[in-house]
């Protein structure tokens, strides 16, 4: 009997231990087939955590994320950027395509095992996928953030009778970079906030017809009262300045006034003795006198110059020279030396107008703009090998001869007239000039013509004075400096 009764409550220990193993069985069963309609554990899709929510709920969880605005800190202000207003788009469902996979991938008994064990499965991270429309936010910081927030640069603004305010520089959108942090900020499910940077932008030069107003500003409030002709050429872009003040009062510029060239005349000297002696180096003798014409001003070489040319009519050799290069109102009549004779009376269109007298001289006459231009030409050909007197002279002139052309004229170191205006150390390949009244010993005539090199630009400046009485010396050099100085400021206003 006691064996009998002790089989039959093992029998009931073991069925009841049975079917507390199949009821623990089925109820993890249950359990583990709802967690594998979850996502696992430590799983990440595009960054945003999903372990142990159901798909729908991930995905709304992701949409939440990534549909938050960027903020944009810029210029003190903050902007929001929805994603939408810039062409960002997450691909969802090719995402949660990829977490269905390894939720429902494994084998369903090896999970279930794992799981009986309590073995916690490797995190897994799923990429985000989503595109951004470049084009849509790189218009989106062009037409949006960029107009309301830049601060554009203040230009340079004119002072009568002195140079140019420095202006104030703006601040520009660095929108190459502003792409690059908003694109990574939109991709990111945590950091959703920018700094955006900004450029500096230089003032804006004053135009040219500011510089051209300056100008005649300042000779009119100065002390001459007599004739001013003037030509500014811009070397980079070919913008130019003409005007003719007579008595402060502006006149017509077509034709240009004729003027006694005085000194200034060695300029076109020079250019023919080069193209006589072509390609070729100089020899010392030549140089020599090139030399004393320029770097000293002495008429004797020049005639000597001149002679070499033609020992008879070497002064209309030149201008012939001039005349092939369309500078119509320059123009040699004789040598230098007292009692030369006249060799031609020549007329130009410059010395026939009856509006304004200059009592310019019969042997040598240029105006402002013939010489500027003549100087624009040299510039030309010694820069680019290029310009009218290449075109006119091809086989007797180059590069390397305009070159020297200007080594010469920068040997005219005066220290006075527009070498005045300008920093030491500035190179001016110029010729001054004036001229002292025979008769009245009085000066009439004083001119300066010059390329000037600077580090905001090149240019060409001619200035020719007059005064039918007397022009004193001392007022006529402050007005050029003050003109030379007004007109490098324009070039370089942040060393004014």
């Amino acid at each position: 009997m006691r064996n009998r009764s002790t089989s039959t409550l093992v029998r009931i220990i073991s069925i009841l231990f049975l079917s507390a193993t199949l009821i623990v069985t089925i109820i993890s069963l249950i359990d583990y087939s709802r967690q594998r309609n979850n996502y696992p554990a430590g799983m990440t899709i595009g960054g945003v955590p999903v372990g142990g929510v159901d798909p729908q709920t991930a995905s709304q969880r992701i949409l939440q994320i990534y549909n938050t605005p960027v903020e944009a800190n810029y210029a003190g202000a903050i902007i929001h950027i929805e994603p939408s207003a810039v062409g960002f788009e997450i691909e969802l469902e090719a995402m949660l395509a990829a977490a269905d996979l390894v939720r429902t991938g494994g084998s369903f008994w090896g999970g279930f095992w794992n799981y009986l064990w309590n073995r916690e499965s490797a995190p897994v991270a799923i990429p985000l996928r989503a595109t951004v429309s470049e084009e849509r936010l790189r218009a989106y910081l062009q037409n949006e953030i960029a107009p309301r927030y830049d601060i554009p640069p203040e230009p340079a603004q004119p002072i009568p009778g002195g140079g140019f305010t420095a202006g104030r520089p703006g601040q520009e959108l660095d929108i190459e970079r502003a792409v690059i942090l908003i694109e990574d900020a939109l991709r990111s499910p945590t950091n959703r906030s920018v700094s955006l940077t900004f450029k500096r932008s230089a003032p804006a030069r004053p135009s040219m017809g500011n510089l051209e107003i300056l100008l005649k500003q300042t000779i009119q409030i100065s002390d001459f009262d007599g004739l001013v002709s003037l030509y500014m050429l811009d070397l980079q872009n070919g913008q130019e300045i003409h005007f003719i003040l007579n008595q402060k009062q502006e006149i017509e510029t077509e034709p240009d006034v004729a003027v006694t060239a005085s000194s200034t005349i060695k300029i076109p000297i020079l250019v023919s003795v080069m193209l006589k002696n072509g390609t070729k180096p100089l020899d010392t003798r030549t140089t020599d006198m090139i030399t004393n014409m320029i770097k000293k001003s002495e008429n004797p070489p020049s005639d000597a110059l001149m002679a070499e040319l033609d020992p008879l009519r070497g002064p209309l050799v030149v201008t012939a020279d001039m005349k092939k290069i369309g500078l119509t109102n320059t123009f040699l009549a004789g040598f230098f030396e007292p009692g030369s004779p006249l060799l031609d009376h020549i007329v130009t269109p410059a010395n026939q107008r009856l509006d304004v007298y200059t009592d310019p001289d019969p042997y040598n006459q240029t105006t402002a703009s013939d010489m500027g231009m003549l100087l624009s030409d040299i510039y030309q050909c010694a820069t680019t090998g290029g310009g009218a007197l290449v075109a006119a002279f091809p086989d007797r002139i180059n590069q390397a001869s305009c070159q020297q052309i200007v080594t010469f004229l920068a040997q005219d170191k005066i220290g006075v007239l527009l070498e005045a205006g300008v920093p030491g150390g500035t190179q001016v390949a110029h010729k001054h000039g004036w001229v002292v009244d025979t008769t009245s010993g009085y000066m009439k005539n004083v001119s300066d013509a010059a390329i000037i090199y600077t580090p905001g630009g090149n240019y060409v400046l001619t200035v020719y004075t007059y005064h039918p009485q007397q022009i004193i010396f001392d007022n006529i050099n402050a007005l050029f400096a003050n003109l030379a100085q007004i007109t490098y400021n324009y070039y370089n206003l942040s060393s004014q």
